[in-house]
């Protein structure tokens, strides 16, 4: 029996339930309202503001009932009674919006990393803060100079500085381009906004992360002052959060076929185009984040006509970190069929060597083993706005925003150690699947110890002085005019500028110094550390674990026997620069009729874009920077200038006093990753003139990805805190970023050639193609009583490219279920959150899978006083395990655990 609900069938239930509990949740909401209030000497009757969750609920759902567009609210009372430690985690619990705890493919970790909308990429989710974006930069290094997006890390964004969320799943001329998607507009709070002339709060707790097994401190604190006359307040905010996690796990780096007559192929035909895995390792990584930054904004009100604000806000994570790879090397072993014939007894499962034993042959590296200190890594994000709001009549109204951020992401330093194990010991695996961790081994090598005659000497590798730049500049001027006339109420009008530019330069490759010191003996680390003795509880046996390492100081004192010299080592694959000027206009109109109300507009767009890359070249190519040991290169720049008309209509119905119905249209445009826009070109030159080379890299021709958009959405408000609504939605990619070829022309020189000429390369390239999205979006809130409640969703999608592959970030199902208690002193609440598989994209040439998983949170909270309040929340409650494949679940790419992590909370009033 089936037991998997489709769409319909979810929808069916969602309604059946809601049909079924109207008069039950009025009548839990008048015995709410009978215990919330209380008779005056007079007889009537006071109500009194229900707060905390329930409150926050009430407010978030009267916010997007009365939206004419469709919206998303989350308030900052719901984020605090959410078992949330940055926005993202609150983010997931809202119907179409995922998240994920990687940037690109590294793995997840334990925290909300990246936020995406209705089956998309990140990058295709704009977050803005206050109406504008916020530069950052990643903490990552493979995401600094690697896959480069354009989406934040919301690991930078605390939850306590959040005043409300609004998420604009429909566009509107008047929002700022730059989600194809969606939008996420955090807004933090306002000095004038406090009822209160002072308010003073302080949030003191720790941390309790159960892999490390370590407790840190977890500091915020909150300052509000405004005069009697509430025409001047300012606001201060402060955080410093320190936490160490750990993450455990088993990585399969990549699969290479076994290519047809070669030795392996020739001697077995059957193994021939067979997918063998390069590298199965047992993997730890561990790393201490500090986060600390805080907001300051000063408001003003000069007058009853002109008032402004200026706000600043910073946040900077060190996020120091040590990776450990201990690896089955399977690409050096098989060697794409040229190298050794696994033993008779291997086996074979959809077209992947699923196991497969190597007899010893002295001298063959069966395993490598790769120790990566970044003691210094980390990211940053700051801005600064001024804005201002002037009614010049009574009919017209002008706001202005001038403001700068910049953000960065560094890794100055990169300590490795690259050592040859398992050297003629022989070796052997078997894949299980994404079901449990592969077993492997290499042969009788003692992998609790160097000290063998199995360990030499292997590489120093790794790139250093990595710094990338993160900045934007915009002004801003809106319009708003009074019209009055039949159903048009009012007019909005705009103009807004912003440059930006996103660059890392001055990369340094290191390698083993050239007198061969590193390679010396006499210089290696004395002494050694193991892994956990729990390492690979959860992920299952028969694999590495007890395996020895050095420590990160020792690995820095190694380090000293390494070439770094700007000069020579100047790295500049991990080298690029894009710089952008956009100027946007815009005109909508916001409709009003009998039960009716709307929006239609039109936003026009210019980018000018300009992209430096670096291309390999022969030492006499004009231009041509030598002396890099990775070889000789131009800077090649690219300019292009692209405009986008944006129209759109936000259309609502008040079907009755409880029903809603909207529909929207509308299109949407953002610009390429950067790293597509400016990847470094790679070139195998041809053999012979005439003949035609080949290469990778980025595009700098990509053109800006573009959507139209259709929604309708039917939401019924059954009952105060209660809704029930269904949204079906397409998004028509007209314009996305896939894999291609391309052919260019570049200066080359050959054997039979030796003279420059232009020749014509094939370029493995992201090329401009097509992709649709389709989905529905069912979500389900009611109270249960006074003092309990739940809220549900899910979504389903269809989403695919020109060549029916999948798009990157899409999950055809996603759900959320939460539940609450709350009185005057204790509250609770449960939230699960499911999502399932979805592509991440290629890492190593090899398809990137996640595969589906489901996170349980929970947060508890009492209430002493109205100046002290206590809380314990706790993420990962169910410690899921972070499955990965390639082409097809019998091609596992990584198993990781991450733990639980327990938040212990006082929060103080003055």
């Amino acid at each position: 029996m089936n037991k998997n609900l489709t769409p319909i069938a979810s929808a069916v239930a969602l309604l059946v339930m809601a049909a079924a509990m109207p008069a039950y949740a009025q009548q839990a909401d008048d015995a709410a309202q009978k215990a919330d209030s209380k008779g005056t000497d007079k007889g009537q009757i006071e109500q009194v503001t229900i707060s905390g969750i329930r409150g926050s609920l009430q407010k978030s759902l009267t916010q997007k009932r009365n939206a004419d567009s469709h919206v998303e609210v989350i308030t900052a009372e719901d984020i605090g009674k959410m078992p949330d430690k940055n926005v993202a985690d609150s983010l997931s619990r809202v119907p179409g919006v995922t998240i994920g705890n990687a940037g690109a493919t590294e793995g997840g970790f334990d925290e909300a990393d990246r936020v995406s909308m209705r089956g998309t990429s990140p990058s295709l989710t704009q977050t803005l803060i206050n109406g504008h974006n916020v530069a950052s930069g990643d903490w990552f290094v493979l995401d600094q100079s690697g896959q480069v997006g354009r989406s934040v890390s919301y690991t930078m964004l605390p939850s306590e500085l959040v005043g409300s969320v609004v998420v604009h799943k429909s566009s509107e001329a008047s929002l700022v381009e730059g989600g194809v998607a969606g939008s996420v507009d955090i807004i933090t709070r306002k000095p004038l906004d406090f009822k209160k002339q002072f308010t003073a709060e302080a949030t003191l707790g720790a941390v309790y992360a159960d892999l490390p097994g370590k407790t840190d401190p977890q500091i915020s604190a909150l300052v509000n002052w405004k005069n009697e006359a509430n025409t001047f307040g300012i606001l201060v905010q402060a955080f410093s959060e320190e936490r160490h996690l750990q993450r455990q796990g088993q990585e399969i780096l990549g699969y290479t076929q076994i290519a047809p007559g070669s030795k392996i192929a020739t001697a077995h035909p059957d193994l021939t185009n067979v997918y063998a895995p390069n590298l199965i390792n047992s993997a730890l990584f561990e790393q201490q984040r500090k986060r600390t930054g805080g907001l300051i904004d000063a408001q003003f009100k000069v007058s009853n006509d002109f008032s402004f604000d200026v706000n600043g806000f910073t946040s900077e994570m060190k996020a120091a970190n040590y990776n450990r790879s201990y690896e089955f090397w399977g690409a050096q072993v098989i060697n794409a069929g040229a190298g050794q014939s696994p033993n008779p007894g291997y086996t074979v499962k959809n077209n992947t060597l699923t196991s497969a034993t190597f007899a010893p042959v002295a001298g063959t590296n069966y395993g490598v083993y790769d120790q990566i200190s970044r003691p210094d890594e980390s990211a940053s994000s700051n801005f600064v706005e001024l804005g201002t709001k002037w009614r010049a009549t009574d009919s017209l109204t002008f706001t202005t925003k001038l403001g700068t951020s910049s953000g960065e992401g560094k890794t100055p330093t990169q300590n490795v150690a690259e050592w040859n194990v398992g050297v003629g010991a022989g070796a052997g695996y078997q894949l299980n699947g994404i079901g449990t961790a592969a077993n492997w081994n290499l042969g009788a090598t003692n992998n609790a110890s160097p000290n063998t005659g199995t360990t030499t000497f292997g590489w120093i590798f790794g790139d250093q002085n990595v710094d990338v730049k993160d900045k934007e500049n915009w002004a801003q001027v809106d319009g708003e005019y009074s019209a009055d006339l039949g159903a048009l109420r009012t007019v909005q009008f705009g103009l807004r500028y912003n440059d930006h530019k996103r660059s890392s330069e001055g990369v340094i490759g290191q390698r083993p110094a050239l007198d061969g010191s590193a390679g010396n003996p006499a210089n290696f680390p004395q002494g050694f550390q193991n892994f956990p003795s729990n390492f690979g509880s959860g992920l299952g046996s028969g694999f590495p674990t007890n395996v020895w390492y050095y420590s990160p100081g020792q690995l820095a004192a190694f380090n000293a026997f390494t070439l770094r010299d700007p000069v020579t080592r100047e790295d500049w694959n991990s080298e690029f620069s894009v710089k952008e000027k956009n100027t946007a206009g815009y005109l909508q109109g916001n409709l009003e009729g009998d039960h009716w109300s709307g929006n239609v507009g039109l936003r026009l767009v210019q980018t000018k874009e300009s992209v430096v890359n670096n291309v390999s070249a022969p030492d006499n190519a004009p231009g041509a920077i030598i002396g890099s040991a990775f070889g000789t290169f131009v800077r090649q720049q690219v300019n292009h200038t692209y405009v986008d008309a944006l129209p759109s209509l936000n259309l609502k119905f008040d079907l009755s006093k409880d029903v809603v119905a909207r529909f929207a249209a509308s299109k949407t445009m953002t610009r390429p990753d950067y790293s597509s826009l400016a990847g470094q070109v790679t070139l195998s030159p041809p053999a012979q003139f005439g003949a035609i080379g080949s290469g990778s890299g980025g595009n700098p021709d990509l053109k800006p990805i573009t959507s139209n958009n259709f929604d309708t959405s039917l939401e019924w408000y059954f009952a105060p805190r209660s809704m029930v609504s269904a949204s079906v939605f397409a998004m028509n990619l007209t314009s996305y970023v896939g894999l291609g070829t391309v052919t260019r022309s570049y200066v080359t020189s050959t054997p039979d050639h030796p003279a420059n000429y232009q020749a014509d390369y094939l370029l493995t390239v992201p090329t401009n193609t097509s992709g649709n999205v389709t989905g529905i979006e069912l979500a389900y809130e009611m109270p249960l009583g006074k003092n309990f409640g739940f809220a549900t969703n899910a979504t389903f999608i269809n989403a695919y490219d020109a060549n029916n592959g999948p798009l990157v970030g899409a999950s055809k199902r996603t759900a959320n279920l939460s539940a609450y208690f709350e009185d005057e002193r204790f509250n609770a609440r449960i939230s699960y959150n499911y999502r399932s598989s979805f592509y991440s994209g290629l890492d190593r040439s090899t398809a990137f899978y996640q595969a589906a998983v489901g996170t349980l949170a929970m947060s508890l909270g009492y209430k002493y006083s109205e100046q002290l309040a206590f809380t314990l929340d706790a993420q990962n409650l169910n410690n899921p395990t972070l499955k990965y494949y390639a082409l097809s679940e019998d091609q596992p790419r990584a198993f990781y655990k991450n733990g639980r992590q327990f938040y212990l909370n006082a929060h103080l009033k003055f």
